[in-house]
């Protein structure tokens, strides 16, 4: 009998020590994963004087490849986009009637977003950290055929520098491709606020949202150094629009809710963009508490 009871006893004492040891780790595993966004803020706080600043991205905010309205369609459209590239086709598809009229359609949100178009193409292919004229794309040796330019106007030129369009081939007819690429994230228009911000997020990497009571804003920074690393980041503000313009925020974590949330942002214009935020818990319940004021659907705690 007193063998059974000294069985059961290291019995009992392996399960209850093995209990500690999970739940010690587990708490180690919560401090690692705690965060503080004290260090941006610090960076980004001159950037917007006037502005309180309510939260600061940790990670860079993704644009997922598919999204639950337009998977439907995906199927469909997908081997006809492959077989052609035609801008008449992509027109269609996009219900672009006139080319000319949409791609000035397109950059009026972006000016208004960025304010980086009112500068001559030479500045703004400066501030965009390009080259001033971009080489001919190379072709087959028995094919290096000069071509021209396509000639635009300067706010067409500091448009293009921007994005790192090409400057041999129609403004129209990159941006429909574009568009047609990410319909499935987004309203689908380039020429929304949604559009406006879709854009950035194609050209830049490594580009967090920042929130403060008066506006949403995409950052330009690099990630954060490691603890014993000098923090040699120059933050940049790419885009902003005001919190009043945008209509709600609806956001879900997926089976990686631990370091992962999305959100579909809606605008008063009625576009919207879904966007993947790869982020910790605590930085995740910053950003919904940041935008605990706009409409919208959160996940529970």
């Amino acid at each position: 009998m007193s063998g059974e009871r000294g069985r059961l006893g290291r019995f009992t004492d392996a399960v209850l020590g093995g209990a500690r040891a999970a739940r010690d780790k587990a708490r180690e595993l919560r401090d690692e994963l705690r965060t503080s966004d004290e260090p941006e803020r610090a960076l980004v706080a001159p950037l917007l004087p006037g502005q309180e600043l309510r939260y600061v991205g940790l990670g860079p905010v993704r644009v997922p490849s598919t999204h639950k309205a337009g998977r439907q369609l995906a199927g469909v459209m997908a081997d006809e986009f492959v077989d052609s590239l035609d801008p008449k086709v992509l027109f269609g598809l996009l219900n672009i009637v006139n080319p000319v009229v949409w791609v000035d359609a397109v950059l009026t949100p972006v000016r208004l977003a960025a304010g980086v178009l009112l500068l001559p193409g030479k500045a703004a292919a400066v501030a965009a950290g390009v080259p001033e004229v971009a080489e001919p794309e190379p072709g087959p040796p028995q094919q290096r055929a000069q071509r021209d330019p396509i000639p635009l106007t300067e706010e067409q030129e500091a448009f293009r520098a921007l994005f790192r369009l090409s400057l041999y081939r129609p403004l129209a007819e990159q941006l429909a491709e574009i568009a047609y690429r990410r319909r499935y994230v987004f309203s689908g228009d380039l020429a929304t606020l949604a559009g406006s911000l879709l854009l950035f997020l194609e050209r830049y990497n490594g580009t967090p949202l920042a929130v403060t009571d008066t506006h949403l804003h995409l950052l330009r920074m690099g990630p954060r150094p490691d603890a014993d690393g000098p923090d040699r980041r120059q933050p940049r503000v790419l885009w902003s629009v005001r919190r009043d313009r945008v209509a709600r925020v609806d956001s879900e974590r997926g089976a990686t809710g631990l370091v992962q949330l999305t959100s579909t942002i809606v605008f008063d214009d009625g576009s919207w963009i879904r966007l993947t935020q790869p982020a910790v818990r605590d930085d995740q319940s910053r950003f919904l508490t940041a935008i605990h004021d706009l409409p919208g659907q959160r996940p529970q705690p």
